[in-house]
This record gives C-alpha cells, sequence and structure tokens, in this order.
C-alpha cells in the first residue's frame, strides 16, 4: 500500500475495527518505537511475525477483545482484589 508519511500509515492502520496485531517492516529503530507506541494493536511484530514468548501477556484491543492471555497479565484478568483493612489490638 504506497504512502506518503508516517501519520498517513497510522491512520490507515488505526482505522479498523480490530486490533489484535499489527506488523511493521524497518530498519530504523526510532521509527519502531514511535511507531509501535501509537498503533492500536495488542502486539507488534517488528521484522518478523507470529514470534512471541509465551510468558508474556497476549491479546487485542477493539473489537479484538478485552484483557489479556499469558504472563502475569492473565492472573490479573481472573482476579479481584479486595482491600481489607484491620485495626489490630
Amino acid at each position: 500500500m504506497p504512502f506518503d508519511t508516517e501519520e498517513e500509515v497510522l491512520e490507515y492502520a488505526n482505522d479498523v475495527t480490530y486490533g489484535l496485531s499489527a506488523t511493521l517492516w524497518t530498519k530504523d529503530l526510532d521509527r519502531t518505537m514511535r511507531l509501535s507506541n501509537t498503533l492500536q494493536a495488542g502486539i507488534v511484530w517488528v521484522n518478523t511475525w507470529m514470534m512471541r514468548d509465551l510468558r508474556t501477556p497476549f491479546g487485542g484491543v477493539k473489537a479484538s477483545g478485552v484483557g489479556r492471555e499469558g504472563g502475569f497479565e492473565a492472573l490479573r484478568f481472573f482476579t479481584e482484589p479486595k482491600n481489607i483493612c484491620i485495626k489490630y489490638y
């Protein structure tokens, strides 16, 4: 897909209903960080695809779902925190 600016690419990429993943191909590390932080996706692969450590969280945004699977994020998803305050004599 031809484009002229990074802003145009981000507009194309983020103007979708889903946000499970994105793939970015570049040799520019500054561009990698800039675009990765702005892409509305649960995971951004850079110069690769379908590579992930199962110990890290995985999940989407927008209509791709809520919550994360894997890693400590999965524990948070199934945990309901509670605060109990006790004054002990």
